[in-house]
């Protein structure tokens, strides 16, 4: 790989700004490595590669031009085929939208044109965001860099891969239930979800809109500080944004990176201690959590005793908000069209559709949620699920009166060989056990390298209050300070 490649968002921009390497120059480089490696690892559906030079090409006009530059301007990025991309194929990993090209940007996308940064293109994912493995992407699965038999984790399994790959130093992802946090810990990148209504939902395509956060992927804690800081804050467009400040996670990851954390007390949750993650996975957050305690934080036993209900209560609120928001693709209004021959009627052309653009598990999805919103089941399966998520948050809420921020692994097992566990959803849905209940509530959470199991990535998850997503990065760049960043096998 090219130097370049090989260098964090925050070198790269530096390079830019002082002219020691143009923006075209970098972004070239990149486009070069993903045409080297990306046939054995399928981390993107669309590279955008003119667009992504004109940016380039924009980015060092203006810096020639004297005008003043953001951080990350003609810093490369990758973005999860799930944000609107105007004139840019956005599929969601579907056959229902093969070809798609939005007539808008989302607000995601405006702000990362607006930073400066340079669109890449776009990164594969399971349908729909539906999956913990990219293999439910209808493109093929993505393969995970640290060993190509292996997934990536998912939804956002693209984003991950490109990360490890070396083929961008930053990409977005979108996290509802760990599809940041998740493939991050496995391919040992660092994944943030925000706070629910710190970053904007506008032109995302919805899975479950009460969940859904779009976030930060990168290989560093500060790189995807950056990021957060370039991507968050209000948007009028989005009425479940928030009208706030994002919080400055950006000198709360330089706090960290200096490795002191007196005065920071962090909770272990007793719940997650019995739920069967991998010997090697508990080794390494052990190992870390010592490591914490050296740096000066407090470490709390707290007990949070309906997390224990958040797998099933997310597989029924989920579902049914996605069985919802999908009702839109019906072959009528945009997307695939199948069947229309002039002797069907609208609900067979409709039914024909759906059954040729879904895949398999957008399809499990959909029936569990129509079936829990169903006359005579929605206050036995959906509305008991809504009280959970409402003791969730209380237990939530009561652990943060006596710590700052909660800890976990990130995930219960390392990186899983491709095809070992589509035969078994349950087993499938165990990947996100330990992120579910920030969604549930809301808070932000990320996850951040700590160690290895059998040469493979464990990632470390920080948990903290909704809008104090400052905190979480503090522990984790301390961290990151102290065991140092994870590097893949060469591809």
């Amino acid at each position: 790989m090219t130097d370049v490649t090989a260098m964090t968002a925050t070198q790269i921009a530096g390079l830019v700004a002082t002219g020691a390497a143009s923006a075209v120059e970098v972004t070239q480089a990149h486009l070069d490595r993903i045409a080297a490696v990306d046939g054995r690892v399928n981390a993107f559906l669309h590279v955008d590669t003119d667009g992504a030079l004109a940016a380039a090409r924009d980015i060092d006009a203006r810096r020639a031009a004297g005008e003043e530059l953001g951080p990350l301007a003609g810093v490369p990025v990758a973005v999860k085929d799930v944000l609107t991309t105007k004139g840019v194929p956005t599929t969601v990993g579907s056959k229902i939208l093969e070809g798609w090209r939005p007539p808008y940007d989302s607000t995601i996308v405006e702000r990362l044109r607006a930073a400066g940064t340079v669109m890449l293109g776009k990164t594969n994912m399971d349908e729909f965001a539906m999956g913990s493995s990219t293999e439910y992407s209808a493109y093929g699965p993505s393969r995970n860099p640290w060993d190509t038999d292996r997934i990536p984790g998912g939804s956002g399994g693209g984003s991950a891969a490109a990360l490890a790959a070396y083929e961008a130093p930053l990409a977005i992802g979108s996290d509802t239930g760990g599809s940041i946090r998740q493939p991050g810990a496995v391919t040992g990148t660092v994944g943030a979800k925000p706070t629910y209504g710190g970053t904007s939902r506008y032109g995302l395509v919805a899975f479950s809109s009460s969940l859904d956060t779009p976030g930060p992927c990168a290989r560093t804690v500060l790189d995807a500080a950056l990021l957060h800081a370039a991507i968050g804050g209000h948007d009028p467009r989005d009425s479940t944004s928030i009208p706030a400040p994002v919080p400055d996670v950006v000198a709360a990851a330089k706090l960290g990176a200096t490795g002191d954390l007196s005065g920071v007390r962090l909770g272990i949750v007793t719940e997650f201690g019995g739920e069967g993650a991998e010997p090697g996975v508990t080794a390494a957050f052990n190992e870390a959590v010592d490591t914490l305690t050296k740096l000066g934080a407090e470490i709390v036993e707290i007990s949070c005793p309906h997390f224990r209900y958040a797998l099933p209560a997310y597989y029924l609120i989920a579902p049914s908000e996605c069985s919802s928001n999908l009702a839109r693709f019906d072959g009528v209004r945009f997307g695939l069209r199948t069947g229309d021959d002039g002797n069907r009627s609208l609900e067979e052309v409709m039914s024909l559709t759906r059954e040729a653009g879904f895949g398999p598990e957008v399809k499990r999805r959909i029936m569990l949620g129509t079936y829990a919103l169903s006359s005579g089941y929605y206050d036995a399966y959906y509305g008991q699920a809504q009280k959970v998520r409402t003791l969730i948050t209380r237990d939530f809420t009561a652990a943060f009166e006596r710590v700052d921020a909660l800890i976990s692994p990130t995930t219960p097992f390392v990186a899983f060989p491709l095809g070992a566990r589509t035969s078994d959803p349950y087993q499938m849905y165990l990947a996100d056990l330990f992120t579910i209940p920030s969604n549930l509530y809301g808070g932000p959470g990320i996850s951040v390298p700590c160690g290895l199991s059998d040469g493979l990535p464990v990632g470390l998850q920080v948990m903290a209050p909704t809008l104090a997503d400052d905190r979480m990065y503090r522990v984790a760049a301390a961290l990151e300070s102290a065991v140092g960043t994870f590097t893949p096998p060469a591809l």
